[in-house]
């Protein structure tokens, strides 16, 4: 086995004004975590995925993914996203050493094409992820205050698929989990080994959704891709 993929599913949609999963809203007709699993299932290097839900919602998972021919298993989640991720990635076959890919399943818009880079540059290096470059000058500020302008040719947004060698990942949560920290992206742990995270061109349709003008702006993309 190449390659396995973990959807987090797991985040409430409280800003999105709805009380189910985000990533079970509807968009233009179709799930938004079905419309992220084809992405994994499009790309060739991807055997299997694991799609984690917030516990008591994997029967309507599993109803969203019937028609998924891949290999894949629905977990339930945990409090925080390292739960949720941790819980993933328990579920990888025993003796695993190759590449795991975690996306956040509230970015419905990634293609197989981006998948695949993220692949091939764990492969190379370890660990990579997609950025795309900031456009915005960007201000440190404090009580009110600016406190420095940043130099934005440093700087980056990180988006997901982000991708690790199975092994790597596993002892970087381990060593977070001992030191009691609480993280909000893999790369992070993965970081304070002193490991090199890669990166590769994002891409602007892989965009979080994260609120309901974001939901208009991803079902506009998708009518104007199929007009």
């Amino acid at each position: 086995m190449e390659a396995i993929a973990v959807l987090v599913a797991a985040g409430r949609g409280e800003r999105m004004r709805a009380e189910r999963p985000k990533a079970f809203l509807m968009l233009a007709g179709e799930s938004m975590l079905r419309r992220a699993a084809r992405a994994f299932e499009q790309a060739a290097s991807v055997d299997a995925l694991i799609v984690v839900v917030p516990g008591g919602e994997e029967e309507r998972a599993r109803i969203m993914l019937r028609d998924v021919v891949k290999p894949h298993s629905i977990v339930p989640g945990g409090a925080r996203r390292q739960d949720s991720v941790r819980a993933g990635l328990r579920q990888a076959p025993r003796e695993f050493s190759g590449v795991v890919l975690v996306h956040d399943a509230a970015r419905p818009l990634v293609d197989s094409s981006l998948v695949e880079s993220v692949v091939a540059a764990t492969r190379a290096h370890g660990a990579a992820l997609p950025i795309l470059p900031i456009v915005d000058t960007v201000k440190r500020v404090r009580g009110g205050r600016v406190l420095e302008t940043l130099d934005r040719e440093e700087l980056a947004g990180a988006q997901t698929p982000q991708g690790f060698l199975y092994p790597l990942l596993i002892r970087a949560y381990d060593s977070a989990e001992i030191d009691g920290l609480t993280v909000t992206d893999e790369s992070v742990v993965v970081e304070r080994l002193g490991m090199p995270v890669h990166v590769v061109a994002g891409s602007a349709l892989n965009r979080k959704i994260t609120t309901p003008d974001d939901l208009r702006w991803a079902e506009q993309c998708i009518k104007e891709r199929t007009d």
